[in-house]
């Protein structure tokens, strides 16, 4: 039990550990729009007290996780998240190479807490005339639970150190997910909602001289130098070769090559 706004209860966590992956964070979005503060202490000052942790015990990696809401954020969560994602990175100069940091962002974890998949079922469960969409524009990248954690435990492997991991995913239409789990209901529009998006991004046009594109993912390199090592980050840990993108690549999920259609979110909302 322990809270990542505690730098002394992290300092005593950490103690004879060898791998960190630092997944705390308040992450709802119109949660953060209206209690900014409270996102701040534990999104960004909570990074801080792991990085701090991480360093005072040694330890050998870190892993971040982030969120495509980091990549050109308009809302506070994602802001919260995108200077989270800057102390990680940096964090690789402060330590002399003794800990290395790094990051994993993705998108929307099919069927996690607070996501639409708990809440469609809910109202299905409780008999509603209706789905509510936001915007039948809206697309998101899609993800299940076990697919991130494969490829977070990949990302530890290959990691050097001032990495942002990004995985090839599909993405979905919001409107074809309500399909998929009510046919038979109609929708209806509400409008989007705080800090809400149309669209998500994971790789940003103006990171594409950084990005580099492997056989499963994508990898943002530092842009900054390291004082105590110099990276070639095309190739990874485990020996793997990536290329850079072309200038001005975007990762854009609704521009994304590979879209689920009805059948395959039911099958893939199925899987764990």
């Amino acid at each position: 039990i322990g809270d990542v706004r505690d730098v002394n209860r992290l300092k005593d966590a950490m103690h004879g550990i060898d791998v960190v992956i630092h997944g705390a964070a308040l992450k709802h979005v119109p949660i953060a729009e209206y209690n900014p503060m409270e996102c701040i202490k534990t999104n960004i000052h909570g990074a801080e007290n792991v990085i701090q942790a991480a360093i005072a015990n040694n330890v050998e990696k870190v892993i971040a996780l982030s969120t495509d809401k980091a990549a050109n954020p308009i809302n506070l969560y994602g802001a919260t998240k995108l200077v989270s994602d800057k102390l990680f990175v940096a964090a690789n100069n402060i330590t002399g190479g003794k800990t290395k940091f790094s990051v994993v962002r993705y998108g929307n974890v099919a069927g996690s807490r607070g996501s639409v998949v708990p809440l469609f079922n809910k109202l299905i469960g409780e008999g509603e005339k209706f789905l509510p969409i936001t915007n039948k524009e809206m697309t998101r990248f899609w993800i299940t639970l076990q697919e991130g954690v494969d490829f977070v435990l990949r990302s530890m492997e290959r990691m050097l150190g001032g990495e942002i991991f990004i995985p090839k995913i599909p993405s979905v239409k919001i409107v074809d997910l309500a399909e998929a789990m009510a046919p038979e209901l109609p929708i209806k529009i509400i409008g989007i909602r705080p800090g809400e998006k149309l669209h998500e991004i994971m790789c940003p046009a103006d990171d594409s001289h950084l990005t580099i594109q492997f056989n499963d993912s994508y990898v943002i390199s530092p842009s900054i130098d390291f004082y105590s090592r110099v990276e070639d980050f095309t190739v990874n840990g485990l020996g793997e070769h990536g290329e850079f993108v072309t200038n001005g690549f975007e990762y854009n999920s609704a521009t994304n090559n590979h879209f689920l259609s009805v059948d395959e979110i039911n099958n893939f909302n199925n899987r764990p």
